[in-house]
């Protein structure tokens, strides 16, 4: 079993596709009707195709051997797409460093680096106006001792890993003590001639919990029609990822607990007690997902739901979190995702709606 997930563009050029296909289904499930006004057979697309004379067959034949070659002249075009982000991805860099400086103090903007002009700038100055009025009356109320600037933006990646709903599933409260430490995230593309995929690579400081100073999480890509469903290729599609072992400090692993049980002797009846250690939930079992040698250890359910959840996360992080960033960081990018979600659904309602007059 292979569970898949199409990238974003993939996605939008097969949405037509399927809505077409939805229709397809929708008239076949009434079946064809005698001029009695019995239902005889649903009306699927091989009974269409058995019931054309040989003649037109043969041509619908041809017809199909083309659409392969186009199938074939698609995968080309993804491939190129591949490319394109790879030499994008390395003009972006730069930027993302600056990013990367600029979030953990080692670099303070210039005041030309920080000027920003926003629609909300006289609400932000009266709010600012408002907050150092407070901090006067504060200081006059309690001798407080000068406090030092903060460096950088403290906890830019955790607020963002606390204020995306995807994200924050998986954070446990004793994750985030971890990820105070995390100081970039970065995405890295196959080089030419290599195997399709991109690579997550988060990039923590040291800190007392593991050795590592960069995790990865590669997630591997197919681009190519299959020779048995060539009809089925919509684009590139994450087949598979591989996590990277992460070298804990001794009792500082989260993604374990250990846990005492009791155990009784059956002859003597004497009681002792055992300790072990069990999984814990934690966002670090990002970095061990469920591998294809897995899938018969778990309900088949259980490890499609998970393996589908692991790859919409990481097309989440390269597509959206590292290239917005300090819009997931001030809450704007998620406004925008809510208002997506919102044109979906109600397209989606429309999409029933529409089923529905089918039937």
């Amino acid at each position: 079993m292979s569970m898949r997930h199409r990238p974003a563009l993939a996605q939008h050029r097969g949405r037509s596709c399927h809505l077409v296909m939805d229709a397809i289904k929708g008239k076949g499930e009434q079946g064809m009707q005698n001029p009695g006004g019995q239902v005889d057979r649903p009306v699927g697309p091989h009974f269409l195709e058995s019931m054309l004379p040989k003649v037109v067959k043969r041509r619908v034949h041809a017809l199909k051997r083309l659409q392969v070659q186009c199938a074939n002249i698609e995968a080309k075009f993804y491939e190129e797409v591949h490319e394109l982000e790879r030499k994008y991805a390395a003009l972006y860099q730069p930027l993302f460093d600056k990013r990367r400086d600029f979030v953990t103090g080692t670099v303070e903007p210039t005041e030309e680096e920080c000027e920003w002009h926003s629609e909300r700038e006289e609400e932000e100055e009266l709010a600012e106006e408002v907050k150092e009025k407070a901090a006067i009356e504060d200081a006059k109320k309690e001798e407080a001792v000068p406090r030092e600037d903060p460096k950088g933006i403290p906890e830019f990646w955790l607020t963002i890993f606390r204020s995306v709903d995807m994200l924050s599933d998986m954070l446990q409260e004793h994750d985030e003590p971890i990820l105070k430490h995390l100081k970039d995230i970065q995405v890295k593309f196959s080089e030419p001639g290599q195997p399709m995929s991109f690579t997550l690579e988060f990039h923590f400081e040291s800190n007392g919990y593991f050795n590592n100073a960069v995790l990865t999480k590669v997630y591997k890509m197919k681009s190519e029609p299959d020779a048995s469903e060539p009809f089925s290729f919509e684009g590139p599609e994450i087949i598979d990822c591989e996590g990277c072992l992460i070298d804990w400090h001794k009792g500082k692993d989260v993604t374990v607990k250990t846990i005492k049980k009791k155990q009784k002797h059956k002859g003597r009846g004497t009681v002792r007690t055992v300790t072990k250690q069990v999984p814990n939930d934690s966002f670090f079992n990002f970095f061990n997902p469920v591998k294809g040698e897995q899938h018969t250890e778990m309900n088949d359910e259980d490890s499609e739901f998970t393996l589908a959840q692991d790859f919409e996360i990481g097309h989440f992080f390269r597509e959206r979190i590292v290239p917005r960033a300090v819009l997931y960081f001030t809450g704007e990018a998620l406004e925008d995702d809510e208002s997506f979600d919102e044109e979906e659904l109600e397209e989606g309602d429309e999409e029933v709606c529409q089923h529905k007059h089918h039937r």
